[in-house]
């Protein structure tokens, strides 16, 4: 009954939280909004802590699995809501609170002066208590019901600026390519309640062995394993959560949310819950690897074409929003080789270093009037040093440089898809090889453009500065009030002065310490947590099930070691050797010879041109789904217009009246001619007998 009460709080607060800001509305103070959500979210972190002291430290990682009430029942079915709290959970619970609990704070700031700040805050809440819901189910109907919630508090969340055209286009683009892949999601559930006669999770995983030999036939005279499909249809759920191609077109668009909402849904809400899936049920997987071959090269060509696409793109939220793809790539290729605490930790690390690069990008761009053009930035390193530092700390973090945390979690993937046995391996090392040199250059090509090079003029091109952004930009307002109010307007000679005398406005200290609290973990939780996540007899052991045919756990245990020297990692480590060389050639490209990228765009424009159109996937569905749906619909139109309607319909009462209005002219009332037809009649009767007979 304890842990029940202080689960159900910790899941709970937030939800609180959004419905008393809510429906309060407009009548609650900016102050009393951000209060109260941020103080829910902020309960739910402190019991998260205590609840991992208790589970860890004074019960030895045991874990609590109870229903808290029946919510249906049919014939011998039961249907319930309850909780699973085991270390899985109760990782997902530390990482989902605590980095909302940052971008709560973080928004404080950001979103000042925004006419919907209450209605930010209600949906941000919202969206952390679906999250809870979602890795807090003991069963799948529990979990279905955060998966769509979560889905649905997306949608709102992306297009929360619904003024704007482009926001509306890409909330909407969210939600329908999700429900792609819930609609596999939600028949992967309805096949396993089928099969397994339950929706409970320890129900269904003590009955896979006797459920693994049976067999389906979805095509005449063609057999298909039950596991596997089960699998695959779940899998296809988790591709549209965490944006795994194909389904990755809509992650990009969600740039078009604040910039807070990025960093809560790219670092530890809804991109993660497809990969906190396919651990949470690793005794399914494990019994599937056509699957798992599936998940490694679907993985591996997120992580590397997904970031092959971030090197052209000069959007800096954009850069790290593919990023989040190939990272998630990352992620599912080392679910593919069952190496799931190796994906989880990597989960964990990206966590804290994803949500820093978004943070500090807003940071850059609350200073520049939310400009997010990376070319019209330069030089900001000497202005916003707290920025800048805190961007280089996630930088080198997500290019996997020692000691920080990226590191340690993406070579423990490299390593154990080189250790893999399974076909796709090989494919799947060759990816996450040359992903790594991608991901060092095109973060370390959006530090240069950004803090290094040539200082540029925003200003002179932006003289918009509307209230609410004056607001959250105050310093720089007040700057550019003064300066033109003596000079008159801006001249060509002041350009260059604009940009460097405006960024010494810094970032509000609520901002300030959202950025060193997680450059903190960003530099350290690699190497911390290592041994946690990656021993053999790790805390995970006892929850991710791996088959002894798969002993990649324990072979990667035994050669990793977050102690290795630097020198040997130089030698031995192909991965880092591959970082280190991604982060010397952007340094060349955009900070020492800068002309060298066009020199190299110019020669090689078809494969810019592919990269720009991101290999065609949006004009593809755009032309096939879209155009093709609706010329589907208007034929369908034409035919029920034209055939059902005019022909079928309308032409069988046309027809009709035809008919009757010829039959009428027979019934004249003239003997002579009844007696005509009789006679006639009869003799037609006759001649038919005679040819009979």
């Amino acid at each position: 009954m304890h842990y029940q009460i202080l689960i159900v709080g910790l899941v709970f607060f937030p939800l609180l939280g959004a419905l008393i800001v809510g429906l309060g509305g407009q009548t609650l103070s900016h102050r009393l909004a951000y209060r109260v959500t941020t103080m829910g979210v902020a309960l739910s972190f402190i019991l998260s802590l205590y609840l991992a002291y208790q589970f860890f430290f004074l019960h030895g990682g045991s874990y609590y699995d109870a229903n808290l009430y029946l919510w249906d029942m049919s014939a011998k079915f039961r249907f319930n809501i309850g909780f699973l709290v085991d270390p899985l959970t109760l990782v997902m619970f530390l990482i989902v609170t605590f980095v909302s609990l940052i971008v709560h704070l973080y928004s404080i700031a950001y979103m000042a002066g925004d006419p919907g700040y209450q209605r930010f805050f209600s949906y941000m809440s919202a969206f952390t208590f679906a999250m809870l819901m979602l890795v807090s189910a003991n069963n799948f109907l529990q979990l279905y019901f955060g998966w769509e919630a979560v889905g649905l508090i997306s949608y709102l969340l992306i297009g929360f600026w619904f003024k704007r055209e482009s926001a509306n286009a890409a909330s909407l683009k969210a939600f329908i390519v999700n429900r792609v892949g819930d609609f596999g999601f939600l028949l992967g559930i309805a096949l396993l309640f089928n099969y397994f006669g339950s929706l409970d999770y320890q129900t269904v995983f003590h009955q896979v062995l006797p459920v693994k030999q049976a067999t389906i036939s979805i095509f005449p005279g063609t057999q298909c394993s039950v596991i596997t499909l089960i699998c695959l249809l779940l899998f296809i759920g988790a591709m549209g959560k965490s944006a795994q191609m194909p389904l990755h077109v809509w992650l990009p668009e969600s740039m078009e949310g604040p910039t807070p909402i990025s960093a809560l849904i790219h670092a530890a809400t809804m991109v993660t819950a497809g990969v906190y899936l396919v651990a949470r049920l690793s005794p399914l997987y494990e019994y599937s690897p056509t699957v798992l071959n599936i998940i490694l090269v679907l993985g591996a060509s997120t992580a590397l074409f997904m970031g092959l696409v971030a090197i052209v793109q000069h959007d800096v939220k954009r850069v790290i929003a593919y990023s989040t793809l190939s990272q998630l790539g990352y992620m599912m290729v080392a679910l593919g080789a069952s190496a799931y605490a190796a994906g989880i930790f990597h989960l964990v690390t990206h966590a804290f270093f994803k949500a820093l690069l978004f943070l500090a990008a807003g940071s850059v761009m609350m200073a520049l009037h939310h400009e997010q053009d990376m070319r019209k930035m330069g030089g900001l390193g000497k202005y916003l040093p707290i920025t800048y530092i805190t961007f280089l700390i996630g930088a080198l973090a997500l290019a996997a440089v020692p000691p920080f945390a990226g590191f340690y979690s993406k070579e423990a993937i490299i390593e154990a898809v080189h250790l893999s046995h399974l076909p796709a391996a090989q494919y799947a090392y060759f990816c996450v090889l040359i992903a790594a040199f991608v991901t060092a250059f095109y973060i370390f090509r959006a530090f240069f453009l950004v803090f290094h090079g040539k200082e540029c003029d925003i200003y002179s091109q932006q003289l918009d500065f509307r209230q609410g952004a004056a607001r959250r930009a105050t310093g720089v307002y007040k700057w550019y009030m003064r300066i033109a109010s003596q000079a008159g307007t801006q001249t060509e000679n002041s350009s260059a002065k604009s940009i460097s005398e405006g960024c010494r406005y810094q970032s509000p200290a609520v901002v300030k310490l959202a950025l060193i609290t997680l450059a903190i973990p960003s530099l350290l939780a690699g190497y911390l947590l290592a041994r946690l996540f990656l021993n053999t007899k790790g805390f995970l052991s006892t929850v991710l099930f791996i088959l002894p045919a798969h002993p990649i756990a324990t072979a990667f245990s035994a050669t990793f070691s977050p102690m290795k020297t630097l020198f040997i990692l130089l030698i031995n480590n192909l991965a880092l050797l591959f970082s280190l060389l991604g982060i010397v050639l952007a340094w060349l490209c955009y900070s020492q010879y800068p002309a060298l990228p066009r020199r190299i765009q110019k020669h090689f424009s078809w494969c810019y041109h592919l990269l720009v159109r991101q290999y065609g996937f949006n004009e593809l569905y755009q032309t096939v789904f879209a155009e093709g749906g609706r010329r589907l619909a208007k034929l369908f139109f034409r035919v029920d217009a034209n055939v059902l309607d005019k022909r079928i319909i309308d032409g069988s009462g046309r027809r009709i009246s035809w008919l009757s209005s010829t039959l009428r002219r027979v019934q004249s009332g003239y003997l002579y001619e009844y007696a005509w037809v009789m006679v006639l009649g009869i003799v037609i009767f006759l001649l038919i007998i005679i040819n009979v007979k």
